[in-house]
């Protein structure tokens, strides 16, 4: 089984992102708009295969019960991370993982945003970029 899961890691928005500062998905059932939804409203409840996992079973309109297979399935083979989140190359979102591995949301100018970027502890990265150099 495959992984995309990070633990203590801190993604930051793409170099070439067109968004100055963390913006809201604006259509509704979208990759990007489940994956705010899910992360705003309960931060640090999913691990990055967790979420993946839940936009996927919400938009192909499965139950909360059936996740875990939807897991299974999409683990079974190699999956992008959330580095290739559009949450991160398209609207200017930064992307924590904790200790646990669990994700949350940080705004790229806010003091949870400069806390991380300051804690040694903590994994820095980039998110993919949309375009090749």
């Amino acid at each position: 089984m495959h992984t995309t899961n990070y633990v203590n890691t801190l993604i930051e928005f793409s170099e070439d992102c067109p968004a100055e500062t963390g913006t809201v998905p604006p259509k509704s059932g979208t990759v990007a708009e489940l994956q705010y939804r899910f992360l705003s409203e309960d931060p640090y409840r999913f691990t990055s295969d967790q979420l993946l996992a839940a936009v996927t079973a919400t938009r192909q309109k499965r139950r909360e019960a059936e996740w875990p297979d939807v897991m299974a399935e999409l683990l079974a083979k190699p999956q992008a991370c959330l580095r290739s989140s559009p949450l991160v190359k398209t609207y200017g979102w930064c992307l924590h993982h904790d200790g646990k591995g669990r994700v949350a949301l940080v705004a790229p100018q806010s003091e949870d945003h400069l806390r991380l970027r300051a804690d040694p502890g903590v994994v820095k990265t980039r998110g993919m970029r949309s375009k090749r150099s």
